[in-house]
Order: C-alpha cells, then structure tokens, then sequence
C-alpha cells in the first residue's frame, strides 16, 4: 500500500495548477473531449499528477468513446482506491489516488477488460510519462 501524501489546501494550490485542483482536490471534471490524454495511444505509463504514484499502463488504455482517458484496471490493486458517490443525482464509484486522495475520475461495469471495468479518468489528475524515459516504471523496458 502507497504511504499516504498529506499536503496543506495551500500546498496544494501552489503545487497544482488551476484546473488540476479542481480536479484533484476539489473533485471537479474536464470537459469531455478536451483532456490532453484523451486520443494519446503512445506507450507508457500514467502517474497522478498529485504526487507521482504509477496509476495506468498504457496497455489497459482503449476508445471507450466516453471523451475521457479510459483504463481496463490499475497499474497495480492498491494504486486507487474506491468510494460511493452521490452526487450530482447518480450513484457511481469514485475513483481516488492511494497516496495522495486525489480524485480522478469515476470506475463503470462497461468495459471490455476481463473485469468488465471502465476506469474514466480525467487527463488533468495526469502525467504521462512515455515508455522508455526517465520516470517510466513498466516491466518491460
């Protein structure tokens, strides 16, 4: 399990950008088709922009055609954890960074994967880090 990341609110703002604080930390969404990760198909691996923890291989990255980053499965089990949501009139899963509480996105029982999941991810909780440079951390280099 991530050791834990406990920032201050003004931490936090000074660390992030205006968009990626509202996403991360006060569980905001982009826009729909507007995410810089949304048509990505290079190889490599996505972190969370909050504090750098390995979330999504780009091998579990496909088309869901929802207008969001969309992952069959974490990189690793403890790499996200999970909660009910309420709000906005829907019951969904949220999805949040294990070490930083981040909130990325939702998760959906409509995916292709073997787990039938859909992790929809908002590309400004993001960092990508292509397959092959520094910071990539996949198994097969």
């Amino acid at each position: 399990m991530p050791e834990k990341m406990n920032l201050s609110e003004a931490e936090w703002r000074e660390k992030l950008s205006p968009e990626q604080y509202t996403i991360l930390r006060q569980k905001g969404t982009e826009r729909a088709f507007t995410g810089k990760y949304e048509k990505n198909k290079q190889a490599g691996l996505y972190k969370c922009a909050g504090c750098g923890l390995p979330l999504f291989a780009s091998d579990t990255k496909y088309d869901s055609g929802s207008g969001w980053p969309s992952f069959t499965a974490p990189a690793a089990g403890d790499a996200v954890d999970e909660h009910r949501d309420i709000s906005h009139g829907m019951i969904r899963t949220e999805v949040t960074c294990a070490r930083c509480a981040g909130h990325l996105g939702h998760v959906f029982p409509d995916g292709p994967g073997p787990d039938g999941l859909r992790y929809c991810i908002n590309s400004a909780s993001l960092d990508f880090v292509p397959k092959g440079s520094a910071g990539d951390e996949t198994k097969d280099n």
